[in-house]
């Protein structure tokens, strides 16, 4: 049922139908930003990509390099459309090591490794802040 075609696709759809984009409204919105490259280039939301082809996605610190396998005329389940594409050996490594780093900073942020701080902690706070008793 869902088959992988050759079939040249506007580059704003297919990031939609990869999913790398939840709505194909902000596949438009990330082409036109100049967040997405075909090929080394930029390029517009009409753009058509082709099996083969090249392209790189930001998003935030996050840059997704991937070669384009396929397209498909609809979206289908996300072990369908992660068939479309084959994200590059330093994509993976680059994506890993953000990853990795958002998480060690949200351990170092947070007090022993906890969440809220008590209200025993809070009082500590604002004594140190000058706005205690």
């Amino acid at each position: 049922m869902h088959e992988l075609l050759t079939e040249p696709q506007r580059v704003d759809r297919w990031l939609w139908v990869a999913r790398l984009v939840k709505t194909r409204a902000l596949g438009a919105e990330a082409v036109k930003a100049g967040r997405v490259s075909v090929n080394g280039a930029q390029v517009k939301p009409s753009k058509e990509v082709r099996p083969g082809d090249e392209l790189e996605f930001r998003s935030g610190e996050l840059r997704t390099t991937v070669t384009i396998r396929g397209t498909m005329k609809m979206r289908g389940p996300a072990p369908v459309a992660q068939q479309l594409y084959e994200e590059s050996e330093e994509s993976v490594a680059l994506r890993e090591r953000v990853l990795e780093q958002r998480r060690l900073a949200a351990q170092q942020q947070l007090p022993d490794g906890g969440g809220r701080p008590t209200k025993r902690d809070r009082r500590r706070m604002e004594r140190l802040r000058g706005r205690g008793r």
